[in-house]
């Protein structure tokens, strides 16, 4: 069906045909709901001042879970481990870790985009710095990796007006 979606550039439409080709490769089925979330993260992504590289999770029954993540922090990769309540605290720690955002998590919510057991999560975070609110979101089949982009997604708007502010931070 048509969904009715024009892009601004080539550039943007290769970045959501790219992120297509990485879901249609984990899902046997796409639907209209799966194009229009990797459509909307194509609209929703502000500049990507951290950017995940790579994520391993730990998790076994009775002990603490543990991620370690390689972050891409404006160009220059970080690895950073740390444990948590669950896997999604573990890497929202790591990530602290490795940013120190000074930021405060004011909402964490999950939502399936279709059914079945390999279906898209879609997740939403609020985010608070210093009054600033803004909210991230991230998608994937793994609901680890789908919190990991909402959060980073979040950090980089809390990151892109501080850099507006600080013209002597851009780069030449």
């Amino acid at each position: 069906s048509d969904l009715g979606v024009e892009f601004d550039s080539e550039e943007a439409l290769n970045d959501a045909f790219a992120r297509f080709k990485v879901l249609a490769d984990k899902k046997h089925e796409i639907y209209d709901e799966d194009l229009q979330a990797l459509v909307s993260q194509s609209f929703q992504e502000a500049e990507e001042f951290y950017k995940l590289v790579s994520m391993k999770v730990s998790l076994e029954t009775g002990e603490k879970p543990l991620a370690s993540l390689t972050l891409n922090i404006e160009g220059e990769e970080k690895t950073v481990e740390s444990g948590g309540s669950g896997p999604v605290d573990a890497a929202f720690k790591a990530i602290e870790r490795a940013v120190d955002s000074d930021s405060v998590l004011q909402l964490y919510s999950v939502n399936n985009i279709t059914s079945g057991t390999d279906s898209q999560g879609e997740v939403t975070v609020r985010v608070e710095r210093k009054g600033l609110i803004v909210n991230g979101q991230g998608a994937d089949t793994d609901i680890v990796v789908a919190s990991v982009k909402a959060y980073l997604n979040a950090l980089n708007k809390l990151k892109a007006p501080e850099r507006r502010a600080h013209p002597q931070h851009a780069s030449v």
